[in-house]
């Protein structure tokens, strides 16, 4: 595990090791609300190149930035109601699935599919202060 104190407003140490890292597969958000998990996904975005407005996809489900960077949020209507969508082939889709609220039992699901799964949990120490731990793939 990997572990980041940053600024919200300067997160690119930690995206330029993400992106290092992490070029397909799954990128599971933990966080409090306000944690920070969408001003992440705009940091990855921007930090990949994408020019894309990046939006929280609370009630849309999903976001799609260029061609291959994918934007969950199971927040309001968890992880049942993905799966009933058939969300889960989405996963399977080549690039980059960032998912805000996925817990255990989304993880437990792709590592048995063979889907790289890295997880990040923010925790916020300060209004502009974070703190990122990232377990990186494991599949």
């Amino acid at each position: 595990m990997m572990t980041f104190r940053l600024k919200e407003d300067n997160l690119l140490p930690l995206v330029s090791e993400f992106g290092r890292k992490i070029d397909n597969g799954v990128v599971i958000l933990k966080g409090d609300l306000a944690a920070g998990k969408t001003t992440l996904v705009k940091a990855v975005v921007k930090a990949l190149g994408v020019d894309d407005a990046v939006t929280s996809p609370t009630f849309s489900l999903q976001q799609v930035y260029g061609e291959k960077i994918y934007h969950y949020d199971l927040y309001n209507n968890g992880l049942e109601h993905f799966i009933s969508l058939g969300m889960l082939e989405e996963l399977e889709k080549e690039g980059i699935h960032l998912i805000e609220w996925g817990d255990d039992a989304l993880i437990e699901i792709l590592e048995l599919a063979g889907i790289p799964t890295t997880t990040i949990e923010i925790v916020k120490l300060s209004d502009d202060e974070r703190e990122y731990r990232v377990e990186y793939a494991h599949a």
